[in-house]
């Protein structure tokens, strides 16, 4: 069956699976996940331990595996983390997906998850292919307003060559860097993760990979949803 999605909206069952009474389960459930992550044990056997035990549905589970992180990855993250005030102008490389479709789920009203170490994340997923929807052109202008107000418009995108649609979305983006004035570069990589845990500059991202790998990062998406999307349908779950 053909996507036909226009939004990054919310699940139909988001409601109830992250009501308002469901959350401290889920931040126990994610204490539980942390605490023997930082032992050592397993992510996978893990994350099905603490999820059998808390009954969670796949969408909770997948919630809990983006918010939870060991005590190392905490303290290590937290050392490295530069905030968009500290960045003064230097160039920044810029995890295109990763960030994109966060600011287009907190645009169209889909849960946007605080997790444990203080990053925005959603639950969508391209699953190989990303589908440009109404949210796509508002979020990269807002993207690109919030950058140049604070002076950090010296950026870096990657975008992943292996998701299909990746070209499209980069002559996309380039033409309102263009349009707007933009110091932007839109590159397709075969690996951004790879990239942006080698790079010298500050990467923009909330993928946990590269946030354990990386030289240094900014919390973009969250920055950007506390200072222009003060409705976003944020889920505090640290």
């Amino acid at each position: 069956m053909p996507d036909k999605r226009t939004h990054r909206g919310p699940h139909p069952a988001d409601a109830k699976l992250f009501a308002e009474a469901v959350i401290p389960d889920l931040r126990s459930a994610i204490a539980d996940f942390s605490l023997l992550l930082t032992k050592g044990y397993a992510d996978k056997s893990t994350l099905k331990l603490v999820g059998d035990r808390f009954s969670l549905t796949e969408r909770q589970r997948t919630a809990i595996m983006r918010s939870a992180c060991s005590d190392q990855q905490l303290v290590s993250r937290r050392s490295r983390e530069v905030k968009v005030a500290e960045l003064g102008g230097q160039p920044i490389v810029i995890d295109g997906y990763n960030v994109l479709i966060t600011i287009e789920a907190a645009m169209s009203g889909a849960c946007v998850f605080k997790g444990r170490d203080g990053c925005f994340r959603d639950l969508a997923s391209i699953h190989g292919t990303y589908r440009k929807v109404t949210e796509t052109i508002p979020a990269v202008q807002l993207i690109g307003q919030f950058l140049k107000e604070h002076n950090a418009d010296n950026c870096l995108w990657l975008l992943d060559s292996p998701v299909s649609n990746s070209g499209r979305l980069k002559t996309l983006i380039g033409e309102l860097a263009q349009k707007n004035r933009w110091n932007w570069e839109i590159r397709l990589s075969i690996s951004p993760d790879a990239e942006l845990i080698k790079t010298d500059l500050t990467a923009a991202s909330s993928d946990s990979v590269v946030l354990d790998g990386c030289k240094r990062w900014v919390n973009l998406a969250r920055a950007i949803i506390e200072e222009k999307l003060p409705k976003a349908r944020l889920i505090d779950l640290s």
